[in-house]
């Protein structure tokens, strides 16, 4: 194992929110931030916090809690942002200040309207204010790989002179290639006389599918740090996936010869976090953590497994935080052999919320004949909530056929109390939720609606996904619920939504 310890520098929370559809509020960001925290993660960049007063609150909120990551927030070059991004991170132990501004001929020219000569000087006015108030302060050339090297060399020479400790190199809109991208790093290498006094760092996107590909081979040619995102989410088609280059390092140090310093055990739990918060599933074939990761259909592939693990895996499930025991509980089960097996997956929970994740348990294991380790995750993050439940759904009952029009009656409780309505609708899920505004005197328009099994087999976990504008508030809320049936799983999802909005109100 090489002494040489590569940084990773997670965006998840700032370039990975701002994927199509992807919303984060305070309490979710959080919960993310703590769970990278735990990952090992050298740096978090928790936000832009100049884009608005919440992302502000949300950086601030996030350098109070987290003590062992490096709290980040980015900022274009010039003052009121910097100033911005300086007052949020100000609670964190330790701080980084990232600012940036383009370099390509088509970004100076075309977006920027200015000069080469006036790009250079704000990079370096940026720089220089910036360690007015921080130590940490690193520099991104954004567009730098469709950019002029030699210019580039001069940017980055001026900016490292300015107090810039970290110079970063992103392939922004996903275009080069490993070979191009590594004859770039080693060209800053040999080309910028102060390149010792700062650590080059590498940002690429997915547009042509070689943002893994790009990163590792930056690491190769010298980058001492790399940009990703939990499940490689992120603008356009996404950012290098964190889990696939920690793992590729970690497999393969015989050719990358580095390591890092991520807890890989807890790259399943992140990966499932930050994709239930977001509502961006994970492909089923997705590397590392995707759901057929580590399965096995093919007859030789099943035999050569069970002969000798390492014929079809170049890395162990566990590793990754995927625990590969076949336990099933089912109805039988007591509460010990459940709370045995969710602190064998990880979770750490109160009396309180095991009592209640087992009276949730025994009724799906009436329904149910197995009780999976999906089951018991979906059942789980069901239960920990990241944003206060104003509503709970007491009892739902709903009439519908081909004959009559869809009724639903619901009560929910509310600070102790019960309130009961019904309402007829188009279909049973669009009486649901009707009901539900009646109740909460909440309407939202709905802009997404997903129902998907969580397992295999007829009695599944079911689970739905709603993404719901709501006009008085100007914003798209993501809602979600789990249960065997797909119609109380829509009526969770659309409440969690109205839940979420009233902290708004």
């Amino acid at each position: 194992m090489s002494s040489k310890i590569v940084k990773i520098f997670d965006t998840t929370l700032r370039d990975g929110e701002q994927s199509p559809g992807a919303s984060l509020n305070i309490e979710e960001k959080i919960a993310i931030a703590k769970q990278l925290e735990k990952l090992g993660v050298d740096v978090i960049e928790a936000g832009f916090a100049a884009a608005s007063p919440g992302d502000f609150e949300a950086i601030n909120t996030i350098a109070k809690t987290i003590k062992n990551s490096t709290i980040a927030s980015l900022s274009r070059a010039v003052k009121p942002d910097i100033e911005k991004a300086l007052e949020a991170i100000k609670p964190a132990p330790r701080q980084r200040l990232h600012t940036f501004i383009a370099t390509s001929p088509i970004h100076v020219e075309k977006k920027l309207k200015m000069s080469y000569e006036a790009v250079l000087e704000a990079a370096v006015d940026a720089v220089k204010f910036a360690r007015n108030g921080c130590e940490e302060v690193e520099f991104s050339a954004e567009d730098a790989t469709r950019s002029d090297w030699d210019y580039l060399c001069k940017v980055v020479e001026s900016v490292i002179n300015a107090g810039a400790c970290v110079v970063n190199l992103p392939d922004t809109v996903g275009y080069t290639t490993p070979q191009e991208y590594a004859d770039l790093i080693k060209y800053i290498k040999n080309n910028v006389p102060n390149i010792d006094k700062a650590e080059i760092s590498v940002h690429c996107h997915n547009d042509l599918g070689m943002a893994v590909a790009n990163s590792l081979s930056a690491v190769l040619a010298g980058a001492d740090q790399v940009e990703c995102t939990i499940n490689g989410i992120g603008e356009r088609a996404g950012n290098a996936s964190l889990e696939e280059i920690v793992m590729a390092i970690k497999v393969r140090n015989d050719i990358y010869q580095v390591s890092t310093n991520i807890n890989t055990k807890e790259i399943y739990r992140a990966s499932r976090l930050v994709s239930k918060l977001t509502g961006i599933d994970i492909q089923r074939n997705k590397a590392i953590v995707g759901k057929n990761a580590f399965a096995h259909e093919a007859g030789i592939h099943q035999d050569g497994v069970i002969k000798e693990k390492s014929t079809y895996e170049i890395m162990k499930p566990e590793d990754v935080g995927i625990d590969s025991s076949s336990l099933v509980l089912g109805k039988h089960s007591g509460k010990h052999g459940l709370e045995k097996r969710l602190i064998e997956l990880g979770y750490q929970l109160t009396k309180e919320q095991i009592e209640d994740i087992f009276e949730k348990f025994k009724v799906l294991a009436d329904k149910k004949k197995e009780v999976y380790d999906e089951d018991l995750h979906a059942l789980v993050e069901d239960k920990i909530k990241f944003s206060p439940s104003v509503y709970e759904i007491v009892s739902l009952q709903v009439s519908s056929g081909t004959n009559i029009t869809p009724t639903a009656t619901i009560k929910l409780s509310k600070n102790g109390e019960i309130f009961e309505d019904a309402a007829l609708g188009d279909g049973p899920v669009d009486a649901v939720y009707k009901a539900l505004e009646r109740i909460t005197f909440v309407k939202g328009q709905l802009k997404f609606y997903e129902i998907k099994s969580i397992t295999e087999s007829r009695e599944a976990l079911g689970e739905a996904i709603v993404k719901v504008y709501f006009s008085n508030i100007d914003k798209n809320i993501l809602g979600r619920g789990v249960a065997t049936d797909v119609i109380e799983a829509s009526a969770k999802a659309y409440l969690d939504a109205i839940n979420k909005a009233l902290m708004y109100m």
